[in-house]
């Protein structure tokens, strides 16, 4: 058995319950606020922590993990968002790339994405988000290959089809996507296959610590005109199935 200890980051409570019920709890440890759930998941040496919405408060937690705890890997269960036209409510996406999209230089009123931290002119970089490492990636699809899920309920999204399991790049930006523009721009601009508030914060704290990541979401709306109300009406549903994935992969983590 791995001695590894995994970081668990969730920002909500419907994404963390799941994870909660199932955790040996050894001890919480508070910090600012925030628990920190020391424990055992399914004979894995986890802390578990809800960070609460948006990059900055997932910032805090994921350095926390890396500073306090001296967590090997941090990962991010939780919904998002749907881009890809061809996704639907209940599908799974697991990020090979995190990008925060809301940062870059604004001209002529329109926005210019750029990496995080850095500008064009002052500290420029050719780098546009945080790619996921690649031996990981691999363990992740491999142990992933067989995973299915059964078709969500109609009551809670559901469109009669098994889950899809997708990778590709996942966005991140402290604003929630209500609007079909938006959606379309977003995967235009990115060919990103979700969208959601923290995963691209994790990741640029995890390189700075040299850790690797993990960002895994299941799609609880479609990023567009009513995806406020698919959110409040699924994310109970879907979030479940982001935990069965991360419990799924964490002996090869």
């Amino acid at each position: 058995m791995s001695d590894k200890i995994t970081g668990l980051i969730c920002a909500i409570p419907q994404e963390r319950v799941d994870l909660k019920a199932a955790l040996d709890h050894q001890e919480t440890v508070d910090i600012g606020g925030l628990d920190f759930d020391r424990g055992r998941l399914d004979g894995h040496d986890v802390v578990l922590a809800e960070a609460g919405i948006g990059k900055v408060n997932t910032a805090v937690v994921a350095t926390l993990l890396a500073s306090r705890f001296g967590v090997d890997l941090l990962a991010f269960s939780g919904v998002a968002g749907g881009l890809d036209p061809t996704l639907h409510i209940g599908d799974l996406v697991i990020a090979d790339r995190a990008v925060q999209h809301d940062c870059g230089v604004i001209e002529d009123d329109k926005l210019e994405p750029y990496q995080a931290g850095h500008v064009p002119f002052f500290n420029p970089t050719d780098q546009l988000g945080y790619p996921i490492d690649a031996t990981l990636l691999t363990k992740v699809k491999a142990r992933l290959a067989d995973l299915t899920f059964p078709p969500l309920a109609a009551e809670a999204g559901g469109e009669g089809g098994e889950a899809q399991i997708a990778y590709g790049p996942i966005l991140a930006g402290d604003q929630y996507i209500h609007c079909e523009t938006t959606r379309e721009r977003l995967h235009r601009t990115f060919e990103a296959k979700a969208v959601a508030m923290e995963g691209g914060a994790m990741a640029q704290v995890a390189e700075r610590f040299g850790l690797p990541w993990l960002e895994i979401r299941a799609l609880s709306d479609l990023a567009g005109a009513d995806s406020r109300f698919d959110f409040s009406r699924f994310v109970d549903a879907v979030a479940e199935r982001s935990a069965t994935v991360i419990r799924r992969i964490l002996p090869v983590l």
